[in-house]
């Protein structure tokens, strides 16, 4: 019987992670997670799988236990998903951001190179859409020149292009995966996707409290996240490392996405005014439900992101297999059934 594959994800409480970490327990591996140490736990995604993992603190900023775990562990594939991930919050912690999401690439890239496990461990480094920011074409691709518009842009373009740097110098088996907005159930709530639903869900519930949002003009690229781990994991079972963009190839603004979680429920919108100005009624009960808030405005906005996986298709045989729609529907559905 072959032994089975030893994997690390980084941030294996988080969205990504915790899909992740299910998708290689059911192939056999042997899972470690990195997590950081809270006053309160947050490992509420992954608590019915804990005794099936092994999982150790941590924290991108700090080599010395990122070099020993490695070395501890010596995995067959390191998913690096740990970053501080919320844009609008990297404008108040560039410095932070920039340590965590771009240098934590780089420590666990010199671990590899160190130990001397080029041979071994092959590296999955978390890369995203914010990259491109304001692009000139859409939809965008990997060979779409890239605009960071944000410190955590920033900070994922230094973790890109050092994962290119150590691939080509070091022969390291190191591939970004350029992912586009991927949502679920499990979304963080900072995020306007998972905002959006409990909002809807808690109107369920009788609460008429007001949803505050940005700029609802914002066109994204939305997907769910139980594909796009697929489409990690297929990165790194390949012969050659690469660099893949994972989208959907359809775009629609936030405004879109409030007027579909809500008619989930049966509440059609009727938006009024415009700009800072711009609100949303319930039609049937004249209930202001959105209004907008400058102050979720980033400082630099990004317009439009919509992706083009063709790559990702031919060489991956990757494509989405859940509908935006079908995502809408199933986030709203668990946020309405929460208990507050």
């Amino acid at each position: 019987m072959s032994q089975s594959k030893i994997a690390l994800i980084t941030g294996i409480n988080g969205q990504d992670g915790s899909y992740l970490a299910r998708l290689l327990l059911e192939k056999g591996y042997s899972v470690h997670g990195l997590i950081r140490r809270a006053s309160i736990e947050r490992n509420d995604r992954i608590a019915d799988i804990m005794d099936q993992m092994i999982l150790h603190y941590g924290d991108m900023t700090d080599s010395g236990n990122l070099f020993r775990l490695v070395h501890d562990i010596k995995p067959n594939e390191i998913y690096n998903l740990a970053a501080q991930s919320h844009v609008q919050v990297s404008f108040d912690t560039p410095e932070y951001t920039a340590n965590a999401d771009g240098l934590g690439t780089l420590r666990l890239l010199e671990a590899i190179r160190i130990l001397g496990l080029k041979n071994h461990t092959r590296f999955y480094q978390a890369s995203s859409s914010e990259l491109f920011g304001n692009a000139n074409h859409s939809p965008q691709n990997e060979d779409t020149p890239f605009q960071p518009r944000s410190p955590y842009a920033a900070a994922k373009l230094y973790a890109y292009w050092t994962v290119r740097n150590y691939r080509e110098a070091y022969g390291i088996h190191a591939s970004n995966g350029i992912l586009f907005n991927h949502e679920s159930p499990q979304r963080g709530e900072g995020f306007v996707s998972r905002k959006i639903t409990q909002a809807v869900g808690s109107y369920f519930r009788g609460d008429e409290s007001l949803l505050h949002l940005g700029n609802l003009d914002a066109k994204r690229d939305w997907g769910h996240a139980c594909d796009y781990v697929r489409g990690m994991w297929s990165m790194l079972q390949q012969n050659e490392p690469d660099d893949y963009v994972l989208a959907t190839g359809r775009s629609e603004t936030v405004r879109w996405f409030v007027n579909k979680a809500f008619s989930q429920i049966d509440v059609n919108l009727e938006w009024q005014g415009q700009g800072c100005n711009e609100r949303a009624i319930d039609t049937k009960t004249g209930h202001i439900l959105v209004q907008v808030d400058p102050k979720f405005y980033r400082p630099l906005e990004v317009y439009n992101l919509c992706g083009d996986a063709t790559k990702a298709q031919k060489a991956l045989g990757w494509k989405p297999q859940i509908s935006l729609e079908e995502m809408i529907a199933e986030m709203v559905q668990s946020d309405c059934k929460a208990k507050v």
